[in-house]
């Protein structure tokens, strides 16, 4: 597929490319015939001029006036030059009085100023130009006619044609081939965004089916066993996984939006450090119940009345430290020494920007650390991936490690909703997740 739509793109890139070069191809033949006819016509326009100057004119007393051949006109000697300009001196009846061609050419005399072109033979032909010889308006005196080599233009117009054809056959291969890299870099990102959309709906699906799957299961149980203890045993059961269920749906439900842009943030003035109590109260109950110590580090000197406070959506927010804290809990490890209890610090502190922005020079940087046993270092670049999960066996045997592998991936998406950014580094001690976002600073209020 990719490879045809490839192919579709490099024919269409090649052909807009070989009509635009044979329109401009088409423009410059034209433009060049056009320029070397007018160039060949303004030379026998001079020519008939200067001849008509030279010409001596006596009174005749049956005609009036006449030309006087032998005084005007040298005698001709035999010439090789095959572009040379001819002279033909006419009656004013059409006859042939004096000519500079070895034969004739036995051509109707047409008064012509504007230039003509004649064919001789096959291949030969002249461009013409005749002007009528007049005294005074009335005395018609003959005709001249000047002739030029028609191969003045055929020759160069037949080399520019040759030319103009091997340019384009370069041009339009090397457009080919451009084309061809070019619509391979194209398809890049939609090959990977394709082989991304098959792979994200391959994990869905069996996210989805396995709940899915035991539902059914406790279903057929409570139906086949009448006992009410059996009963509600599993109906407790396909409780939880209805709320396992509707957490991997709301989950998936916000990337989608978050991917297609049309996600609604309710940006509000927060107080950051506020927030984190909420969330660590809320995720003691938890961490309890794995004998782990989860505290909140509050750093730094506060120089206003809110020196934590950020712009952004509370609950998407609330969403983003649960996702991170609830991640180091389910990846903690029960300590190697009696005396060494697991521990969970989340510090908050202020920092300065690395780059200026509009509303403050600062950022409100939080620290989510634990005292486990780390990432490996070959897993840190794609744990913010979307179903990407650890090793089970290296999760805390008492954590929840059933979850979907989308509370990384939703933490990354949070923090470029709100403008931050995120990081993590492990080592074989603990490991450190830092999330930075804008620091809000209200504008003083003017007095009246």
């Amino acid at each position: 597929m990719f490879q045809t739509t490839r192919n579709r793109l490099a024919i269409w890139y090649t052909a807009i490319t070989a009509i635009l070069l044979l329109l401009f191809a088409t423009g410059v033949y034209f433009y060049v015939r056009y320029t070397l006819i007018e160039r060949i016509d303004d030379t026998l326009k001079h020519v008939v001029e200067v001849v008509e100057r030279s010409l001596i004119i006596e009174p005749d007393n049956q005609t009036g006036y006449r030309i006087n051949l032998e005084a005007s006109f040298r005698p001709q000697s035999a010439s090789v030059e095959d572009d040379r300009i001819d002279l033909e001196l006419f009656s004013p009846t059409g006859q042939l009085l004096w000519s500079t061609f070895s034969e004739p050419l036995n051509l109707p005399v047409e008064y012509n100023l504007r230039g003509k072109t004649v064919r001789l033979d096959a291949d030969y032909l002249l461009r013409q130009i005749t002007d009528r010889l007049e005294v005074d308006h009335r005395y018609v005196l003959g005709y001249l006619r000047v002739s030029h080599p028609w191969f003045e233009v055929t020759r160069p117009i037949r080399k520019l044609v040759i030319d103009l054809s091997l340019g384009i056959s370069i041009m339009i291969t090397c457009g080919a081939v451009i084309g061809w890299l070019l619509s391979g870099i194209a398809m890049e990102p939609v090959k990977e965004s394709y082989h991304q959309l098959r792979q994200f709906t391959a994990d869905a699906s069996h996210e989805l089916r396995n709940p899915i799957a035991m539902i059914q299961t406790n279903v057929q149980m409570a139906i086949a066993y009448p006992d009410p203890d059996v009963r509600q045993q599993n109906l407790k059961v396909i409780e939880r996984l209805t709320q396992r269920l509707g957490r991997l749906v709301n989950d998936l439900l916000f990337l989608a939006r978050t991917d297609s842009g049309v996600l609604q943030v309710d940006f509000q003035p927060l107080p950051l450090d506020a927030l984190l109590l909420e969330v660590i109260e809320e995720q003691k109950v938890i961490s309890k119940q794995q004998n782990i110590d989860l505290q909140l580090e509050i750093l730094g000197e506060a120089d206003t009345d809110e020196p934590f406070t950020i712009l952004g959506d509370w609950d998407q927010i609330a969403q983003l430290f649960t996702n991170l804290i609830g991640n180091a809990i389910a990846y903690a490890f029960p300590t190697p020494t009696p005396d060494q209890q697991p521990k969970i610090t989340v510090s908050i502190t202020t920092t300065e920007k690395n780059k200026p922005s509009r509303t403050s020079d600062e950022n409100i940087q939080v620290t989510v650390t634990d005292n486990g046993i780390g990432i490996p270092e070959e897993e840190l670049p794609n744990i913010f991936d979307r179903f990407y999960r650890l090793d089970p066996a290296r999760t805390n045997p008492g954590g929840n490690s059933t979850g979907s592998g989308l509370g990384l991936a939703i933490a990354t998406a949070i923090v470029q909703n709100h403008q931050g950014s995120i990081t993590v580094n492990s080592t074989k001690n603990g490991t450190q997740f830092i999330v930075q976002l804008p620091h809000h600073k209200p504008k003083p209020e003017t007095a009246l």
